[in-house]
């Protein structure tokens, strides 16, 4: 108790000190008049007695420095007193101070966005009920999806590691008719227990169980998203109880999800939950009961003191079983667990996509620290005299060393709050963009106390990294060389050495960073300019789903017919068709087996390869800009009262008879056997990066489809075709949400990631390149400076302006040279690690080493201009009169 009143009064005295002092200034001149008086007394003279109390007290300023130690906190006095010195400081020198600080704002700010990602999509937990031990079962092989609907119910009711197992299928639109109102929304069919697994609570009404199902079509229920429920119902409390339609289907809204849960991926919110056995309402057909296709997410919590290596061992024993039972449809693909979240194993690329440009973001913070090293390099070789003088007069070397990190630590916190207030910026921008505005695409990015507690730790890791240098140059000083002019002068040139090394590395890493900047680019135009197998340019896409108001099958195929009709008829079109989903959308059927002609036994081992299945219009091709090989085109003659017809791609016809003709030769899909009628290219249908795929066309009358997407080709502006097509479309079938856009903004989703790992590396180029400039540019001018006297002196024995030139910049032009050439081998052995970034990044293409040299030479020129002209403007006479 004592100490704490004792360490409060020493509070106060700080906080009081001005009055202290003047207390303690009265009493002591009390004391010398006291003592001045008393020597009178005795006789002597008044400047006598004076000097004789003086000397008998002793130094004043001794005796006020022991007493702020008694009664004082020295070392918060002291720290109050580093700083005012460092803000003076910083405020005599304006234009260093914002150098300083805007070059760790960059470096700083750049760290602070990309934590922000990685934390919001790596770091921050699913908002579910102890989300540890929550686990996703997939298949042994890469991006092979979960088991059949059938084969989940076998693993949940078999294993014995899980306390539950839930399904998700989807995501999956659907048509949501409201007090009149048709609006397009998103949503999982998920299993009875998926919200008990998953330990969420509602936010209004309840959620559905198990106990509400009792077989197919027996669960008419929606539980609502927070996002729809304020949305569409205005976050109407009433709400609950009252019927909506989905896709011409009565559900009964019974509760609302909690606004912080949006399922088990990050990156799609859906707006509504049903439970899967009403899933033929909405999704138009029964997945149910077959074990063969549509595979299911299996969501899994593990019981207490259960491994997720024992978990896997059960799971593959159970798969083992099911191929023994199930030899027709079930294969033992072994169990892996991963955690949910990340769409599968999409998480691995993800993570190393964010772990790379994060290593890349402390690349360019590293650049930054070692630009203001050499700032503070030649601040304090300019302070030499300075600081010497300090010590001489008995300054302590570590009070000297601990006033430059206080003046770095300052700069640093001032740099660190403006970088982390442009990131908190930057990162709700990018919370609020939307990539597809009509999607259920969201990035979860949030600035919470991580973002900040981050950008202290780099405020104060970066302030230690560029003030170390000069910190231990001011220790190592000699005083009575650094006021020696030629010793003054050689230690300059050894520290001059140490910021080569400092300059080199920033020069190596801005290479490397433009570099990946333009190999990305580069990458990016090759995927651009990739044989797509479709012809985006001069096509508009009118997608809809004619399930949403009930029409299927034979009406679904009539409607279609009706709209393509009206299409053709919009002058300027030249080409009008249709597909279920077109390519590069995300969705279509895929994997779907194939067999050869007489095969009985339909299991997988028997396939021969699987399949992409496109169910068209005839006019669909011409409309897509695919060409047609060989053969014909699907016709609409082609029914189901006429043989099965199909037109393959190159890939299908030479995994099926390499060599061979495939036109008129046979191979069963569904059961059917299908006859070979035409031959088309090859092309893309998932992403830009996939290996040749196999594809099949099927007329749409032989497998009518309710979900279409409509293919018009014309020479019409965008925005003129997209009015037409509304207006006839929507007066056709005003009920169905249509989504019309051009094929190629449609396409945006593909090239997305390319885009985004571009616009990355772009950054992170420009930053390096702006902090390689900063340092050439620094160097150059620092140099120029101390060498004024010596290049006027060469200017008046009469050197050629280019001798001078050189003289002033050849140094950093030098270490523009060696470090552009270590950046650009970095580059070159870094591919592997850029391939985490951009798909097929080549930084040894020819074209980016040339543009990498170039953009480093133009740097080199730009940032050596202003120091080379001011040395050629040396004027001797002017100089040695100032001398």
């Amino acid at each position: 108790m004592k100490v704490l009143k004792r360490t409060l009064a020493r509070m106060r005295n700080v906080v009081t000190r001005q009055s202290g002092d003047l207390r303690l200034r009265e009493e002591m001149e009390d004391h010398l008049a006291r003592e001045t008086e008393a020597g009178m007394r005795a006789g002597m003279y008044a400047e006598a007695a004076r000097r004789e109390a003086r000397l008998k007290f002793g130094g004043v300023e001794s005796v006020r420095e022991q007493y702020h130690a008694e009664e004082g906190l020295p070392l918060l006095e002291n720290l109050m007193f580093d700083i005012r010195y460092g803000l003076r400081e910083l405020r005599r020198s304006p234009a260093f101070a914002a150098v300083a600080v805007v070059t760790l704002m960059l470096g700083i700010g750049a760290n602070i966005v990309v934590f922000g990602v990685v934390n919001a999509v790596l770091l921050h937990p699913l908002s579910v009920s102890d989300p540890q031990s929550l686990y996703q079962f997939v298949g042994r092989r890469w991006m092979s999806g979960g088991p059949s609907y059938p084969a989940f119910e076998d693993y949940r009711q078999r294993n014995s590691t899980f306390s539950g197992m839930a399904a998700e299928y989807g995501l999956s639109d659907a048509g949501l008719n409201w007090q009149k109102t048709v609006r397009e929304v998103y949503g999982y069919d998920v299993s009875g227990n998926y919200f008990d697994v998953l330990g969420v609570q509602p936010e209004l009404g309840r959620f559905f169980r198990p106990a509400d199902e009792h077989g197919p079509d027996s669960a008419p229920y929606v539980v609502l998203g927070d996002a729809l429920w304020r949305s569409a119902f205005g976050a109407d409390r009433g709400v609950i109880g009252t019927t909506v339609d989905l896709n011409k289907h009565p559900f009964t809204v019974i509760g609302v999800a909690p606004p912080q849960f949006h399922g088990t991926e990050r990156f799609l919110w859906p707006d509504y939950w049903i439970p899967m056995v009403n899933e033929e309402q909405v999704e138009g057909w029964d997945f149910l009961h077959s074990r063969l296709y549509t595979p299911i997410a299996v969501i899994g919590r593990l019981k207490p003191g259960v491994t997720p290596q024992q978990a896997t061992e059960n799971l593959n024993a159970i798969a083992a079983n099911l191929a023994r039972e199930y030899p027709a449809t079930d294969k033992d693909d072994s169990a892996r667990l991963i955690r949910p979240g990340l769409m599968g194993d999409e998480r691995v690329v993800i993570r190393r996509f964010l772990y790379s440009v994060t290593a890349l973001a402390l690349l360019v913070l590293l650049a930054a620290c070692a630009n203001l090293a050499s700032l503070f390099a030649a601040r304090a070789a300019d302070r030499s005299r300075e600081l010497a003088l300090r010590v001489a007069l008995g300054s302590n070397r570590r009070r000297l060393a601990r006033q430059l990190l206080t003046e770095a630590m300052l700069v640093a916190l001032i740099g660190g709050a403006a970088g982390v207030g442009c990131a908190a910026f930057l990162l709700r921008a990018v919370q609020a963009w939307r990539p597809f505005p009509s999607g259920p695409e969201h990035l979860p990015v949030t600035v919470d106390a991580r973002i900040y507690l981050a950008g202290l730790v780099l405020a104060i890791g970066s302030a230690l990294l560029f003030r170390m240098i000069p910190a231990r140059q001011a220790w190592q000083s000699h005083p009575l060389q650094a006021m020696k002019s030629g010793a003054a002068e050689r230690f300059r040139l050894r520290r001059f050495a140490l910021r080569d090394l400092l300059l080199g590395f920033q020069i190596a890493t801005c290479t490397l960073l433009v570099t990946a900047s333009l190999a990305a680019v580069r990458s990016m135009i090759s995927a651009l300019h990739a044989p797509l197998g479709i012809g985006p340019q001069g096509a508009t896409l009118a997608t809809m789903d004619l399930s949403q108001v009930g029409q299927t099958g034979g009406l679904a195929l009539t409607k279609e017919k009706e709209m393509i009709e009206a299409a053709q008829s919009i002058p300027g079109v030249t080409a009008a068709g249709t597909v279920d989903y077109a390519p590069l959308s995300g969705a279509g059927m895929r994997g779907i087996p194939i067999y050869r002609p007489g095969t009985v036994e339909f299991r997988l081992d028997n396939e021969v390869t699987g399949a992409r299945v496109y169910p068209i219009s005839p006019a669909y091709l011409q409309a897509a800009g695919t060409r047609l090989l060989g053969g014909r085109n699907v016709l609409w003659q082609d029914t189901t009262k006429t043989p099965y017809v199909a037109v393959v791609n190159e890939t299908f016809a030479h995994d099926m008879w390499g060599q061979k003709p495939a036109i008129g030769r046979h191979f069963i899909l569904w059961s059917n056997l299908t006859t070979v009628v035409g031959v088309a290219e090859n092309g893309k249908y998932g992403d830009l990066t996939e290996s040749p795929q196999a594809a099949v066309y099927l007329p749409l009358p032989q497998c009518p489809q309710s979900n279409l997407a409509l293919v018009v080709r014309s020479h019409v502006a965008e925005t003129e075709m997209a009015a037409a097509l509304q207006h006839t479309l929507g007066s056709i079938e005003p009920n169905v949400p249509i989504t019309i856009q051009s094929w190629p903004a449609a396409l945006s989703g593909v090239l997305l990631p390319a885009r985004v790992a571009t616009l990355a590396l772009g950054i992170m180029g420009m930053l390096s390149a702006m902090l390689a400039v900063t340092g050439i540019f620094g160097m150059a001018a620092y140099s120029v400076s101390q060498r004024m006297k010596e290049l006027a002196i060469r200017v008046a024995l009469g050197a050629h302006r280019a001798q001078v030139m050189v003289a002033a910049v050849q140094r950093p032009l030098i270490l523009l040279g060696v470090g552009s050439a270590i950046g650009l081998l970095a580059g070159v052995f870094a591919s592997r690690f850029l391939g985490q970034i951009v798909y097929q990044a080549r930084p040894g293409d020819p074209l980016v080493i040339g543009g990498a040299i170039l953009a480093m030479m133009f740097l080199g020129v730009a940032a050596s201009a202003i120091p080379a002209r001011r040395a050629l403007s040396a004027d001797p006479s002017r100089l040695m009169r100032e001398e």
